[in-house]
């Protein structure tokens, strides 16, 4: 019999609020978190909004000898998991540290704004300039230690002084999906009692934002930010970039009920794939996508018909969700017609390799409190996303199952399988 696995504690950090509450409230709400980007001059760039965390707002406590060597993305990850350790009771829990860890997805990206006069300095013509940026690390050092990616999980397992295993998984879009399943399997193989994990992220940099556009993946609505990202809407044009973290407790259920901690979810099933198609494009079929949701069932024990909510990856581009469309339909059948579907990258845009975590924690929220958010700024459904997208206002409902997909770039995929907790008895 394995072991259940629950989640204890969640924290986030994004454009709508550090705080659950503050966020949830706001994504019932259909508020938007897209502005004009502010941390660096992007007015002469195509694109020129996104969804930014107001980091200055974030109260983080004893880290200043390390302050010079934290990116955005470790900022992020340290205050969503202050939050999350609070929110599970553990600041005066008496735990084994040793069976504890960390997994989190996470991207690192050097703040290189605040060391340069003009963020020009880093191109040649129109290219990006490797050469002037060795002469800025050269000059700043610190930008070194933001740029390794492995340092966050380092970060979060030195918070706490948890010596369980640590790990920082990079699988882009998919990240923080895909962390969240090694934790399951190590808690579940009785490894830990307890695991940190979910996402930590932010491309609201020169490079990142100079690079999806050359790409054609964001949307250039600049003149209506909080309209510009509408997944599933036939005038959609490209993702919002966005930046914050997601990181949830999973913990052992009987380690959980012995000290008595609050439970807002089980996690019952993972599942991944990768598409092995092109490293661009995502299978114009689904394939991918579809194993992915499939493994996920398996693992988890059910049926599609089970399944009352997904919290689709919903990205906005033209692609992405007419074939997550597909892949829904290829995995469920004929339930895809009926199940619910909502994308949350509506309001808080997308926030990469941290998408994953703060959608497992909407999703955990969906279920406890019964209610499904809106895909928001869905007014003309495209024809060719042609199923049950809950548009614009929320959803009551009593499904006790949910299930949260990433669908990364490169064709990394991962799905996790969430149940409202009830205090039953093993499955």
């Amino acid at each position: 019999m394995r072991r259940r696995v629950v989640v204890t504690g969640m924290g986030a950090a994004c454009s709508l609020g550090l705080e659950i509450p503050e966020i949830w409230d706001a994504v019932l709400n259909g508020r938007s978190g897209a502005a004009p980007i502010r941390q660096f001059d992007s007015r002469s760039f195509p694109v020129h909004i996104g969804s930014e965390v107001d980091a200055g707002a974030i109260p983080l406590k004893s880290t200043s000898a390390l302050d010079r060597f934290l990116s955005r993305a470790a900022l992020f990850g340290l205050w969503a998991m202050d939050r999350a350790w609070d929110d599970a009771g553990l600041n005066h829990a008496d735990i084994d540290r040793s069976r504890a860890g960390v997994a989190i997805g996470a991207s690192t990206f050097p703040v290189v704004e605040g060391s340069l006069p003009s963020p020009d300095l880093l191109l040649e013509g129109d290219r990006y300039s490797a050469d002037a940026y060795l002469t800025l690390c050269r000059e700043h050092p610190a930008l070194l230690a933001q740029r390794d990616i492995p340092s966050i999980s380092t970060l979060l397992s030195y918070r706490q002084k948890l010596r369980g295993p640590s790990c920082t998984v990079q699988s882009a879009c998919t990240s923080a999906t895909q962390a969240a399943g090694e934790a399951l399997h190590a808690v579940r193989r009785g490894d830990v009692d307890l695991m940190v994990t979910g996402g930590t992220d932010s491309m609201m940099s020169v490079i990142c934002v100079t690079g999806f556009t050359l790409l054609g993946a964001l949307t250039q609505q600049n003149d209506r930010p909080t309209k510009a990202s509408r997944p599933f809407d036939l005038k959609r044009d490209g993702f919002l970039i966005g930046e914050g973290a997601g990181v949830v407790i999973f913990e052992e259920l009987e380690h959980a009920l012995r000290r008595n901690a609050s439970i807002h979810a089980e996690v019952i099933g993972y599942g991944s794939s990768s598409d092995g198609y092109r490293f661009t494009d995502i299978h114009p079929e689904g394939l991918g996508p579809a194993n992915c949701m499939q493994a996920a069932l398996q693992d988890a024990g059910i049926q599609p018909e089970d399944v009352g909510y997904i919290n689709a990856h919903g990205t906005s581009t033209p692609q992405n969700d007419r074939v997550e469309t597909l892949a829904i339909k290829r995995a469920f059948g004929e339930y895809a017609h009926t199940v619910p579907i909502s994308s949350t990258k509506s309001q808080l845009g997308h926030l990469v390799c941290a998408a994953g975590g703060i959608e497992i924690i909407l999703t955990a929220l969906a279920l406890k409190n019964r209610i499904l958010p809106p895909t928001i700024n869905l007014d003309f459904p495209d024809p060719d996303c042609d199923l049950h997208y809950i548009p614009n206002e929320p959803l009551a409902t009593n499904a006790p199952i949910g299930m949260s997909n990433s669908f990364g770039f490169g064709g990394q995929n991962g799905t996790i399988v969430l149940k409202r907790f009830d205090g039953g008895a093993v499955r």
